[in-house]
Order: C-alpha cells, then sequence, then structure tokens
C-alpha cells in the first residue's frame, strides 16, 4: 500500500488543486479599433486638461486611474468572484490572489508612512476607521448587493469601461443608493461604534507590516486547505493572447495583476497622502446631477460638514476619487478594445435588470455605512494596519453566503461542485 507523499511548502502554497484540468484559453479576438481610439483619445485629453488647468497632482492621480482600469480588466481582477467562488465550491485562488495584492500594497505603503514620503508635499494621513454596527452591518449589505449587481466596486467600474451593459444598471443602481444615504443620513447616524484600532499606534509600521504579512499567510493557508479538501472546479480562462503582445493586449495572469495593483494602489497613497477609494465619487455624482435638474441636496445634513461641502462645491477634477474612477472606465475601455471584447450587448433578461439595479442600491448604502467599499475600507484597511479592514472582510463573507441564496430568485447562477469550470 503506498502512501502519498505531502507536498513541498512551496508547491503546496502555489498550487491550486481542481477537480479537473482548466481548458487551454481561447485566442484573442482582434483588436476593436474605433473604441481603442476613442478611449486612448479621452484618457490622454483629459489627463492633458486636467494637469494643466488644475495641476500636476490632478493629472497623475487620473493618469493612475488610466493604469488602474488596464491593470483590472487585463488580469480580470476580481473581489465579487472571488468570495463567490470561495463560498460556493471553495476554490480560494481569487482570495489568495487579493493576499499578494493587499501584501504588495502593505509593504510599499508602510515604507511610505514610516518615511513620510509624498509627491507635491503630500503627508501620509492613514487613520483607523470606526468599528461597530454601520460597518458589520454595512459590509453585508455591500456584499450581498455584488452578488446580485454582479461586481464590486472596482468591478463595476472596469466592467463599465469593458462595454458591459448590464453593469451600466448597477452603477446607476449604485449612483443612487449613494444618494438615498446622503439623504437619509441622519437615520444612519448615532449607530454604536468605537474609535478604530491602527496597529502602527501601537507597533510603529514595521510591526504594523510583519504582523499584517503573517496574517495574510494565514489567509493562504488556510484557503490552499479548504480547495485542497474540496477539490473545485478551476476557474474559466479567458481569451489571451501570447508572446509580448500579451502585455498591451492581457490578459495577464491573475497574480501579476495582484502585484500591479497593489503598486499601483500604493502609488495613489504617494501622489494623494491618503488610500485608494472607491464609492465617494458616486455620491457626488449623483448629488452633482440633482443640482444640475434643479435640486438642493447641498441642504443635506450629510453635505453640511466640512469636508463633504468642500468636494460638493468644487469641480470633480479635483476630487481624488473621482478622477481615479473616470481613469478606471477609461482605462479598463483601452484593455477591452485591445482585448477584442469592447461591446455593448443591448439584451437584459428582466430579473437580471432588476438584480444589477438593486445590487447597486445595496452597494451604495452598503458602502457609506461602512465606510468604503472593497476598495475604500476592505483593501485600504488592510493595507494601513487598520482591523476595521479585517472586519469588513469578515462580514463581507457572511454577505456573500447571503448573496448567494439570493441570486437563484433573479435567475443568476453560482458555481456547483460538478461544474467543469467555476
Amino acid at each position: 500500500m503506498s502512501v502519498k507523499k505531502p507536498l513541498p511548502a512551496s508547491q503546496f502554497l502555489l498550487s491550486s488543486p481542481t477537480s479537473c484540468e482548466a481548458p487551454r484559453p481561447a485566442p484573442e479576438e482582434p483588436v476593436r479599433m474605433v473604441p481603442l481610439a476613442v478611449a486612448a483619445v479621452l484618457g490622454v485629453a483629459l489627463s492633458w486638461y486636467v494637469w494643466a488647468t488644475y495641476g500636476g497632482k490632478y493629472g497623475i492621480l487620473l493618469a493612475l486611474g488610466l493604469a488602474l482600469g488596464v491593470a483590472l480588466f487585463h488580469s480580470r481582477f476580481g473581489f465579487t468572484s472571488a468570495w463567490r467562488q470561495l463560498i460556493a465550491v471553495g476554490n480560494g485562488s481569487g482570495l489568495r490572489a487579493h493576499a499578494l495584492l493587499l501584501g504588495t500594497a502593505t509593504t510599499l505603503i508602510a515604507l511610505i508612512a514610516g518615511t513620510g514620503a509624498g509627491l507635491f508635499g503630500a503627508t501620509p494621513k492613514l487613520t483607523a476607521g470606526p468599528i461597530g454596527l454601520p460597518l458589520f452591518v454595512g459590509a453585508a449589505v455591500f456584499a450581498i448587493g455584488m452578488q446580485l449587481g454582479g461586481a464590486c466596486a472596482s468591478g463595476t467600474l472596469f466592467a463599465v469601461g469593458a462595454g458591459q451593459s448590464t453593469i451600466v444598471l448597477t452603477l446607476g443602481g449604485f449612483i443612487a443608493g449613494s444618494v438615498l444615504y446622503s439623504w437619509a443620513y441622519p437615520v444612519f447616524t448615532g449607530w454604536p461604534q468605537v474609535s478604530g484600532f491602527l496597529l502602527a499606534d501601537h507597533v510603529g509600521w514595521a510591526g504594523s507590516w510583519a504582523i499584517t504579512l503573517a496574517a495574510l499567510a494565514v489567509v493562504v493557508v488556510v484557503t490552499r486547505l479548504v480547495q485542497a479538501r474540496r477539490t473545485p472546479p478551476p476557474v474559466e480562462p479567458v481569451p489571451t493572447a501570447h508572446g509580448f503582445a500579451r502585455v498591451l493586449r492581457g490578459s495577464w495572469p491573475l497574480l501579476v495583476g495582484a502585484l500591479v495593483l497593489g503598486v499601483l494602489a500604493a502609488a495613489v497613497v504617494f501622489v494623494s497622502g491618503s488610500t485608494w477609494g472607491v464609492t465617494f465619487a458616486f455620491t457626488l455624482w449623483g448629488a452633482k446631477l440633482l443640482q444640475l435638474v434643479g435640486l438642493h441636496p447641498e441642504t443635506w445634513e450629510f453635505w453640511q460638514t466640512s469636508t463633504n461641502a468642500k468636494a460638493l462645491a468644487g469641480p470633480i477634477w479635483t476630487d481624488k476619487t473621482s478622477l481615479t474612477d473616470l481613469g478606471i472606465i477609461l482605462g479598463a475601455a483601452v484593455a477591452a478594445s485591445a482585448a477584442g471584447t469592447w461591446k455593448i450587448r443591448a439584451e437584459i433578461p428582466w430579473r437580471t435588470a432588476v438584480a444589477a439595479v438593486l445590487g447597486g442600491i445595496l452597494m451604495g448604502i452598503g458602502a457609506r455605512l461602512a465606510g468604503g467599499c472593497n476598495i475604500g475600507a476592505y483593501l485600504a484597511g488592510i493595507s494601513t494596519g487598520s482591523l476595521h479592514g479585517w472586519l469588513w472582510g469578515l462580514f463581507a463573507l457572511f454577505g456573500t453566503w447571503v448573496g448567494l441564496r439570493l441570486r437563484p430568485l433573479f435567475g443568476l447562477v453560482n458555481p456547483r461542485p460538478s461544474d467543469s469550470i467555476c
């Protein structure tokens, strides 16, 4: 009787046991020249305009958004799908990619914050998010919404840029939910919470870095153990170019995308002094749209705080989050066009459309309630050593579990262990 030898530690951590071999990726479609040219020209022209009108800091932030959009699309870097695959069938490859992204951002942000480095006189201002009922409920509600809407905050942006019509509805719901929260702001205030916990305040940035990386290593080991036990279906590969063309046309390996995104997330801190975020811009855009039609959201309590009032009174071209968000949309459009996948699909099943709008509304409310989304709370929190980022992720996993049970009501399919791909 033969005894199965345990895998070496390196292979154990890097391999991803699945129930079968993943199919070979299909070759990419021809470059879509017209949308590529339009997106590229818009990206360059807008970056030049913002730089020339408002200064280099804002021009660079828009350029970083463009790079984020390219990296998100070329690696198809998902938060929604990663959590869905883990909960539904035990495939933890996506969550291990999260760990690499978080570890990369953690390392670079610790260097930036520890040395006080920054461009344009930016001094890193990194604080801990509060911990309490708003965080827990907001994270869970957001995760339910992203499973119904089909994308997270960053995923919504790059999917819209790639021409995915359904996610345009999700974005519309996202903006509507954000506006609804700001209108009903007094209802959401006063919920019990306590001040946050920032590791660097207690053990310094070097200690914060070491503890965070150790915790991420535990995530890698646990997800690998879960995957070895459940042997899930492999993740469906996306069409890809080969050779040097793969750099420009994609698709990138998931771990390459994680590294690039980690570097870009740290670059946002280096340029602006604060972490990458996504969802505040949706609240701002919604309020400005209401002003355009003659309404007065500036009288709402949410917009009375000095920071929010300043953002609403100013142009979106000086709002960090708006700049990176718009950059992501245009960068993803460039990447999708280069990959030959940019196309608008007009036919959307009505149940899918309802799920997209409802999911967006839930994400808009959940993100504002929790003080951030998968980027502004989860990525930013964990990479800066804030406890609230870990707790956001924990409650988002619970929300994902709930969301998976709601998806069939809208005709949405979940991965199953018997599938050939997930």
